[in-house]
């Protein structure tokens, strides 16, 4: 399975970040890439817990039910965000390099430090984060095309 702990899985991520341009128009969603990035950015601040968002209480946080959804159930088009992973993108290049260093400092992170819970997930290890993340930021690289 694909995960951020995998050094080549993370350059064929940012492979794919290069090939994005700020003019990309989205396959589908209302976000243009800059936003997209940002958005990606503030997703990984949220898993190493740089970033809290209130918890929700749902049945997605009971153990079967998270396991299909962190590993293997498509994260679903148009699913609403919490507002605190939207800002307002900076400028492209700023906003790639936000990106690959949040993407970097996750990889450097201790996996047996503690981990933030998800706040629709609950309690996740560094392995569900990792691979969690990554999917996340492969739906929205394909929902660009990339």
């Amino acid at each position: 399975m694909k995960t951020l702990w995998s050094e080549i899985n993370r350059r064929e991520l940012d492979a794919r970040i290069a090939r994005l341009m700020p003019t990309t128009t989205p396959v589908w969603g209302r976000m243009n890439a800059p936003q997209m990035i940002a958005h990606l950015a503030e997703a990984v601040r949220m898993a190493t817990g740089e970033t809290s968002i209130a918890t929700r209480k749902t049945v997605f946080r009971y153990p079967v039910i998270k396991h299909l959804l962190v590993y293997f159930v498509p994260i679903p088009k148009g699913l609403p965000t919490a507002r605190e992973l939207q800002r307002a993108p900076r400028a492209w290049d700023v906003e790639v390099a936000d990106l690959r260093g949040m993407l970097e400092k996750f990889a450097a992170r201790d996996r047996n430090s503690h981990w933030p819970p998800h706040p629709v997930l609950g309690p996740l290890g560094a392995h569900a984060w990792g691979v969690l993340t990554l999917r996340h930021c492969d739906h929205h690289l394909r929902q660009f095309g990339v």
